[in-house]
């Protein structure tokens, strides 16, 4: 029985998709704050809602990266 090679090009597409939850991970954060300090104002509501989908993107983006590097290194069940 063969060993099983890991799969290069699912393994980059995992990657790309871990980059962008990184990306996302530190802009989230910036963006609610963002909206924190300034209450005041009229576009409060709407910063931070786009911040929190940011956020939750960063959570879904990082979870599909490990499956796909996870799917790259040992295969589909």
């Amino acid at each position: 029985m063969e060993p099983k090679k890991t799969d290069k090009e699912l393994l980059g597409k995992g990657v790309q998709h871990m980059a962008i939850a990184f990306i996302f991970m530190f802009i989230s954060p910036v963006i609610i704050h963002s909206a924190f300090k300034n209450q005041d104002h009229p576009l409060y509501i709407p910063i931070l809602v786009l911040g929190i989908i940011s956020a939750i993107f960063a959570i879904l983006m990082a979870f599909k990266g490990l499956k796909t590097i996870m799917n790259s290194i040992f295969g589909k069940k």
